[in-house]
């Protein structure tokens, strides 16, 4: 046994519930424990809500996690999930359209970003891994403290439905987002990696006229950035501003506020009529960040817990699910033995963090060349010259598509483990305690 090996100090031999216990029911924790119980390994998530069904705001699926779907034989169930397909972005700038790119451009069976509610997203990861009796998920589970003994991390302390109860397990891991208490428990600090901005998250309806849009609506003028995706029965926006100015914004009045919205588009011009109440709209305070160190022994972070993504390219998501691939790839043969050490959680980290930290800098690029130059500007500007000549090139306009598409690693799935051939008895889709 490697003397970095997780278990129990007092007798040498483990003594534990589950081979893994997964903090967090996000994607990245959901996807990892979908793939983790395919490989016979035991998992429990714990999530914190009562169930998925609240407002999320990342619901796009990129075509290379559709690729990891596709890999174990889940694309077609999951793209009978009621969804739409955004094949790229749409701008207006100074009454002037301008598509910089195209996803079916790309050589890819899935030439799109799939739009769906992540709660739905969610409800089908937790029915394909509750085929497996390795898989059990508990809801309204808050974890309260980690189990630590002699420098190593034994499983979590939880408050569930009728008390303080306990997981241990050989690996902990913390997919529970960027305000993770894992990762403040274990006292792994963040550090920031581009400016803080300011986002109002809204609804507009749909109207009888409207025809439905296969891109990403918005554009910049004037100070502000829209962004708006086709919902089916509404339009859901981003309306986004230099950060601590919300209470300038709510001063201007909503007047003010639908104006700036048609400015950008004005055929949003009768939809803007129904906000009426400043409580239609969600204040996101945005910002990225990256943690130096993502484990300590018995414990690893990923997703956003681990690095916290510019919702710039909408990348999270995606980004977040790569990990959980390469982290069930590089443990799970080690989770069925029990025999992670530090060195596999680190192995972890050095496949996720060079295109993590490549995608964080082009980020922090864009918002600093792009977005603060735009938010800055009171004065109508429009789309260089440059910049429409650049992006008539092919190899040119197809280089961001690739990099929304794909990112700078796609990842793999090397052991597509085992398809349930009976659903089972003992596994739990709802909440043990």
């Amino acid at each position: 046994m490697p003397d970095d090996q997780t278990a129990s100090p007092d007798t040498g031999e483990p003594r534990f519930q589950q081979d893994c216990c997964i903090v967090g029911g996000g994607p990245a924790g959901m996807v990892l424990a979908l793939l983790l119980v395919r490989q016979d390994v035991r998992v429990t998530v714990l999530e914190a809500h009562e169930d998925f069904d609240r407002k999320f705001r990342g619901d796009t699926i990129h075509p290379s996690v559709l690729e990891i779907f596709e890999q174990i034989g889940l694309s077609d169930a999951l793209l009978q999930l009621q969804h739409s397909k955004i094949y790229g972005p749409t701008l207006r700038v100074a009454n002037t359209s301008f598509n910089p790119f195209d996803f079916r451009r790309l050589r890819t069976k899935f030439p799109y970003i799939m739009l769906v509610p992540q709660s739905k997203f969610l409800d089908f990861l937790s029915r394909e891994a509750g085929k497996y009796e390795e898989f059990d998920l508990r809801f309204r589970s808050k974890v309260e403290s980690l189990i630590e003994e002699n420098g190593i991390i034994y499983g979590v302390r939880y408050m569930g439905r009728d008390g303080v109860h306990e997981v241990r397990a050989p690996l902990v891991i913390g997919a529970d987002g960027r305000f993770s208490t894992l990762r403040e428990r274990a006292g792994l600090v963040p550090i920031k990696t581009s400016p803080a901005m300011d986002i109002l998250w809204f609804e507009l309806p749909h109207l009888p006229e409207d025809a439905a849009s296969d891109r990403v609506l918005g554009g910049f003028g004037m100070g502000r950035v829209l962004a708006v995706f086709d919902r089916f029965d509404h339009w859901q926006v981003g309306y986004v501003f230099p950060k601590g100015m919300y209470q300038r914004v709510r001063a201007e009045g909503l007047e003010s506020l639908r104006n700036s919205i048609v400015a950008i588009e004005p055929r949003f011009t009768k939809h803007v009529e129904a906000l009426t109440d400043w409580q239609q709209f969600s204040l996101l305070s945005v910002e990225s960040s990256f943690c130096p160190k993502w484990y300590l022994p018995g414990l690893l972070l990923i997703g956003d817990a681990a690095h916290v993504m510019s919702p710039i390219g909408g990348v999270g998501i995606n980004y977040a699910i790569q990990d959980a691939v390469a982290a069930a790839n590089l443990l799970g043969e080690h989770l069925k033995t029990r025999s992670t050490s530090t060195k596999d959680l680190a192995s972890v980290q050095r496949r996720r963090q060079f295109p993590t930290r490549l995608i964080q800098w082009l980020q922090t690029a864009m918002q600093k060349r792009v977005l603060t130059p735009a938010l800055a500007s009171t004065t109508p500007t429009s789309v260089p010259l440059l910049v429409r000549l650049l992006f008539a090139i092919p190899m040119v306009r197809d280089l961001p598509a690739k990099l929304l598409a794909f990112g700078f690693r796609r990842e793999h799935v090397r052991n597509i483990g085992r398809s349930p051939t009976v659903m089972a008895t003992g596994a739990s889709t709802g909440s043990l305690r």
